[in-house]
């Protein structure tokens, strides 16, 4: 069997941190009190900006281009103008402050936490991990390898896996930001849940056999050791992450709001009801089926999950449609691939769908 290289890239832009060595020198103590100052006012233009959206996108719907409040096209333009600048601060809000305490976490040092580690108390731990480390679905193949080679059982690697995309920190504030905490803490909760179980089950299936053998013939080598950074290194990393990650999704936020627009403005209240609702038994499942093809993030899913809850959608269902949009896409499936055999795929979407059905079927029935 011809031998593959372990050396994948991930096309997110999520890569380590350089340290600057020369910023330590004193003459550098003045450039990053005068980038604090710009920080400050930069966040103080953002916040009464921020606070000026609304009124900006009644005046500019209704005043400037004259269109009724009432009409559909009227609703769906107000609720576009309002929610692109609004997703979209948030967003690079988010990623700047995540990006500073990310600076503190690398692929070396996530490793060096996880191997060794009790597998059940390694699930949790990797959960937790996931919200907070700099990695996506596109990274899935470089972490599995590098995973793998330093020991760390498979059923912890995918207890990792599942929730650095589907519970991660943007995923976290946008949702607090658009549909308040109890939402965003629902979404936590049993993301980390389905995280940690469906990790653990697989641990128990005993399903190494079917990891692909050109990754478990790698060897484990001694990672370089990353140098130290400084206060203007993370600054600068923050800045970096901005321009990788906005610079990726915006276009899917767009699309996700163009999309929430129209069913904000041509859905009639309450019409989704019938669909999405809690007493329609197959809106679950129906709501995973279509979520699985759908090629989108976290920050361009959102804007859909607060036009549709608007429109009558019960959150259960809401919820497991966002859920299986993140964690189990087609393309993440494809990218996995790679590394895992057909059947190892095969029980992974098992385990993690079953989750997010319940999960759907729980909150449909106690809320």
């Amino acid at each position: 069997m011809s031998k593959q290289s372990n050396n994948i890239s991930c096309a997110c832009g999520c890569g380590a941190a350089k340290a600057d060595p020369e910023a330590d020198s004193p003459k550098d103590k003045g450039g990053i009190g005068r980038i604090l100052l710009v920080q400050i006012l930069a966040l103080a233009a953002w916040y009464i900006l921020y606070r000026q959206l609304l009124p900006f996108s009644e005046w500019f719907a209704f005043s400037l281009l004259g269109m009724d409040p009432a009409s559909h096209l009227g609703a769906a333009v107000q609720f576009f103008v309002y929610d692109t600048p609004k997703v979209l601060m948030l967003l690079l809000l988010v990623v700047y402050g995540v990006g500073i305490l990310r600076s503190f976490v690398t692929v070396n040092w996530t490793r060096a936490f996880l191997a060794g580690k009790r597998e059940s108390a390694g699930n949790v731990l990797a959960a937790l991990l996931g919200v907070v480390t700099p990695f996506c679905s596109c990274s899935a193949v470089p972490l599995f390898i590098g995973f793998m080679t330093a020991g760390i059982p498979l059923g912890v690697t995918f207890s990792f896996l599942i929730a650095a995309p589907m519970v991660n920190e943007i995923a976290l504030v946008l949702l607090y930001g658009l549909l308040g905490w109890k939402v965003a803490a629902l979404y936590f909760v049993t993301g980390i849940t389905i995280a940690v179980i469906a990790g653990w089950v697989m641990g128990r299936m005993r399903l190494e056999p079917y990891v692909e053998d050109w990754v478990r013939e790698i060897r484990a080598g001694e990672a370089a050791d990353t140098p130290s950074m400084t206060w203007k290194d993370r600054f600068s990393y923050a800045l970096d992450s901005v321009r990788d990650i906005v610079g990726r999704v915006w276009k899917f936020v767009v699309l996700g709001i163009a999309a929430g627009a129209l069913i904000h403005g041509y859905v009639p209240e309450g019409q989704l009801a019938g669909i999405m609702g809690s007493e329609a038994w197959w809106s679950v499942p129906l709501s995973v089926l279509l979520g699985i093809p759908m090629y989108t993030n976290a920050a361009g899913i959102i804007p859909v999950v607060e036009a549709l809850l608007g429109k009558g959608a019960a959150l259960g269902t809401t919820l497991a449609f966002m859920m299986s949009v993140i964690a189990l896409s087609f393309p993440e499936m494809v990218i996995l691939r790679k590394v895992l055999k057909p059947r190892l795929i095969a029980a992974f979407i098992a385990v993690v769908g079953s989750g997010i059905l319940i999960v759907g079927y729980l909150f449909n029935a106690v809320i």
